[in-house]
């Protein structure tokens, strides 16, 4: 963060980028979204909600090995993504993966990477990330279209992601 608070300066204090013409670019919409979601993902935290999800869920995950419980918590991230925003499973889900992997006992940032990797790689809908959207009227798709090539892109890269994050971050 440091360092893009750095590069930035340094784009504005150079005139290589000017001031307003660089806010022109922020899209409120999105960040409105984004603070709006870390505001529910801090209530759902303070609230208890988070522990009583883990609640419920830990009880079917107990017996299961590690590298079982991470591919269900990076499937359920990818399903939330393709109904939800990326942003916002990100922001409500990484809270009740931590909490989930502490109480049955295993490394949390496994699981935090299973969040980041399932909130960003919804390609089944057009819904889960803006560029789909952006492309989905545009470019003339339907969307059966992202369906049909979706859907294994999914499964591809989620099998992917869940032998490859216990390399980097063990169970």
């Amino acid at each position: 963060m440091a360092l893009a608070f750095l590069a930035t300066a340094l784009l504005l204090i150079t005139r290589c980028v000017d001031a307003e013409e660089a806010f022109t670019f922020v899209d409120a919409r999105l960040m409105a979204m984004i603070f709006s979601m870390l505001a529910i993902g801090e209530a759902l935290e303070h609230t208890g909600t988070v522990q009583l999800i883990v609640d419920f869920v830990a009880p079917f995950l107990k017996g299961m090995p590690p590298f079982m419980t991470l591919v269900c918590v990076y499937f359920l991230g990818l399903a939330m993504t393709e109904i939800l925003s990326n942003n916002a499973v990100a922001v409500i889900l990484t809270p009740i993966a931590i909490a989930l992997a502490q109480q049955l006992g295993h490394d949390p940032r496994a699981y935090v990477v299973a969040v980041m990797f399932s909130a960003s790689v919804a390609f089944a809908t057009p819904i889960g990330y803006q560029t789909h959207m952006m492309v989905y009227g545009p470019g003339g798709y339907k969307f059966s279209d992202f369906v049909r090539v979706g859907i294994p892109l999914d499964i591809v890269t989620g099998l992917v992601a869940c032998l490859t994050i216990p390399l980097f971050w063990p169970l």
